[in-house]
C-alpha cells in the first residue's frame, strides 16, 4: 500500500479509537486489534504527530508505579476524524465502481 495512504488510514484508525474516550497506547493497540495491525513503534510516532498537529490533548498520570500518558481527542481531532471518514467512504465508492464490490 502506498505509504501516504496507509499513514492517513492509520491516523484515522487511531483517532477513531481515541474518540471512544480517554485512553493510552497499549489500549489503543488492543482496541484496534482485529481491525488493523499496529505496533508500538508505529503507534507512538502517530500519537506524537497527532498531538503536535493539535488533534489530541495529553496528560500523564502514575499507574502501578509507572507514568502513563493518556490521550484525548479534541475538536480539531474530531474534524480530522470526520474528514478522514469522508475520504474513506469516497475510496470505497471508487473501489466499488472499479471492482464491483465493497472493500
Amino acid at each position: 500500500m502506498e505509504v501516504q495512504l496507509k499513514k492517513g488510514i492509520l491516523d484515522i484508525c487511531v483517532l477513531y479509537a481515541i474518540s471512544k474516550g480517554e485512553t493510552y497506547g497499549y489500549k489503543i493497540i488492543s482496541d484496534l486489534q482485529g481491525t488493523i495491525e499496529i505496533s508500538e513503534s508505529t503507534l507512538y510516532p502517530i500519537l506524537k504527530r497527532l498531538e503536535v498537529s493539535g488533534c489530541l490533548t495529553t496528560r500523564t498520570a502514575e499507574h502501578n508505579g509507572r507514568l502513563r500518558r493518556y490521550y484525548k481527542i479534541n475538536a480539531d481531532g474530531l474534524k480530522k476524524l470526520k474528514s478522514g471518514k469522508t475520504d474513506l467512504l469516497e475510496i470505497n465508492t471508487i473501489y466499488k465502481k472499479l471492482f464491483g464490490g465493497n472493500i
